[in-house]
C-alpha cells in the first residue's frame, strides 16, 4: 500500500514530540544503506520538502543545520515518507561523501560482538 501526500498534508501527517522534533532515518537512496538518525523540527522538514537540500535540528547545538554545509558533505531528498504512526521520518537521499561526522560512511559502524 503506498499513499501520496501533498507536502501540506505530510507535515500535517507527521507527530512531533513534547521538544516539538521527530526522529528522522536517512536511507541512501541508491543502496539502501541506512546513514544515520537525526532529528527534525516542522520548520526544518518544510525547509527539506521544500528545498531539496536536508537540514536537520541539533538537539545539542538548539538550531538548525542543513547536512553539509561545513563538511561539504551534502544530502540531497530523493524522497520523504512518514511511518504509520507518524512519529519517525524516513528520507531517502543521494548522500554526497561520508554520512557520519567521524568520517566514516554511516553512523552505525559500532557493533556487537
Amino acid at each position: 500500500m503506498s499513499e501520496t501526500l501533498s507536502h501540506d498534508a505530510f507535515l500535517k501527517a507527521v507527530k512531533y514530540d513534547d521538544k516539538g522534533l521527530v526522529p528522522t532515518i536517512a536511507q541512501s537512496a541508491a543502496s539502501g544503506e541506512v546513514l544515520m538518525l537525526a532529528w527534525m523540527s516542522a520548520a526544518t522538514l518544510a525547509q527539506t520538502l521544500a528545498s531539496g537540500r536536508v537540514t536537520y535540528w541539533s538537539r545539542s547545538r538548539q538550531s538548525a543545520w542543513t547536512k553539509g554545509e561545513t563538511s561539504g558533505h551534502h544530502q540531497h531528498l530523493i524522497s520523504a515518507s512518514v511511518d504509520c504512526d507518524g512519529d519517525t521520518i524516513l528520507l531517502k537521499v543521494d548522500q554526497l561523501g561520508p554520512a557520519c561526522h567521524t568520517g566514516a560512511p554511516n553512523c552505525f559502524f559500532r557493533k556487537a560482538e
